[in-house]
């Protein structure tokens, strides 16, 4: 089973979530994509509920996104299971300080309140002694939302794709959907 927790403001139906639902589809992979609460501590307890659950029946593991990889990370570790992590703000507890106020919702435009309450239930997630040791890490030196050498620098032991150029989207991950399946497969127990 795979679960993809998508990033800040996003939700179940972004575009990383439905190319990867639809691979997964298509390959008889088991998924899903949860749009989570804009609330931390909200969206982590429903990961940790579907993951328990999930572990009953079958191995579980994680695709992230930007602050869904920083979700994966703390899951990943709390439950030792594998990960994938797609630019992943590895401190979103400081990179998410410019989104405080009112934040969009990309899924109909609305907006919710971001607060420095949110940013300190972040901040409990951060495992310092978190390298990536089951880790799949995809970075685009593009990112402009996020620095990628702060990843590289926090998860050294995590297995790396690094290219050139992209965005904070990760522009055409689509090509490495069968290295991720690959890789999480590699991992399970």
């Amino acid at each position: 089973m795979i679960v993809y927790i998508h990033g800040f403001g996003s939700h179940g139906n972004g575009s990383k979530a439905i190319a990867l639902r639809n691979y997964c589809k298509a390959h008889t992979i088991p998924f899903i994509a949860p749009s989570l609460s804009t609330i931390p501590d909200l969206a982590i307890q429903t990961v940790e509920e579907l993951i328990e659950a999930f572990q009953r029946f079958e191995n579980v593991s994680l695709v992230g996104s930007s602050l869904g990889g920083y979700y994966a990370m703390y899951l990943s570790n709390k439950y030792n299971i594998p990960c994938v992590l797609i630019n992943p703000a590895v401190y979103s507890y400081k990179t998410l300080q410019r989104a405080l106020g009112a934040s969009p919702n990309f899924y109909d435009q609305s907006t919710y309140e971001w607060t420095v309450k949110h940013l300190d239930m972040l901040k409990q997630y951060d495992i310092e002694s978190y390298q990536g040791e089951n880790a799949l890490l995809l970075l685009q030196k593009g990112d402009e939302v996020l620095d990628y050498a702060e990843a590289v620098a926090k998860l050294p032991k995590a297995h790396m794709i690094i290219e050139e150029g992209g965005d904070h989207g990760f522009k055409g991950v689509e090509r490495h959907f069968d290295k991720i399946v690959e890789f999480l497969n590699s991992s399970k127990k």
